[in-house]
């Protein structure tokens, strides 16, 4: 698999806390440049980038981040706000205490009501899986599965650790159909992100595939 094939995988990703505007515009220029998945950017930029890429990339979002542990209200009203601004896509964190205490039911209901509040949309379930056990990584994959969304996703970034081989190889073992597989989390290398796609993730969260894409072009 050539970079390029590898980029169009890629959801390239600025979550920073101190991102500015024009660190944003340069990663929507990027991703459009390079033909990326999405750009995965903090809510407050979604309207500001729908309108300047124009159509030519897909703007991606995160909901109830890092952390997870806001209310479920809170969470189908920030979904519920980005579509309004133009988000194509959402990846909302789960609430990781109510699945570790067995409340299975609860976190399922509260990827349904986001569901239904990005109807139309692409929908990834981030399960930040360096807080889990494989049990309960099991069971958040039939938790996803029954949710309707998109996707199952390793990692915010933020937490202990990122995504591993491992838990992208469990997610393609225990998901049910028609549901995809994220990786975010740490991933640095052209032959991490090939290992990765290969294991049966469908999209990478990185911003470093592009950083490798424009190091190879510039000593080209």
């Amino acid at each position: 698999m050539n970079i390029r094939e590898i980029l169009h995988h890629c959801d390239h990703t600025l979550l920073a806390v101190d991102a500015t505007w024009e660190q944003i515009r340069a990663v929507l220029d990027d991703g459009i440049r390079y033909e990326t998945a999405s750009a995965c950017i903090p809510a407050c930029y979604v309207k500001a980038a729908k309108e300047y890429v124009k159509g030519k990339l897909k703007i991606c979002t995160v909901i109830g981040f890092p952390s997870g542990y806001s209310t479920k209200e809170s969470k189908v009203f920030e979904a519920e706000d980005a579509v309004r601004r133009g988000a194509d896509e959402i990846d909302m964190v789960i609430n990781v205490g109510y699945l570790k205490a067995g409340r299975d039911a609860e976190v399922l209901d509260e990827i349904r009501a986001v569901r239904r509040a990005t109807e139309g949309k692409i929908l990834k379930v981030i399960i930040e899986t360096c807080l889990l056990t494989d049990e309960e990584k099991i069971r958040m994959c039939g938790i996803v599965t029954a949710s309707g969304a998109d996707y199952i996703k390793t990692s915010t970034g933020f937490s202990t650790a990122g995504a591993t081989f491992h838990d992208v190889e469990l997610f393609a073992q225990h998901i049910g159909g028609g549901v995809k597989i994220k990786a975010a989390g740490g991933i640095s290398s052209i032959e991490d992100a090939e290992k990765f796609l290969a294991l049966g993730a469908d999209r990478l969260g990185t911003s470093r595939i592009v950083k490798i894409a424009k190091k190879a072009e510039s000593e080209a």
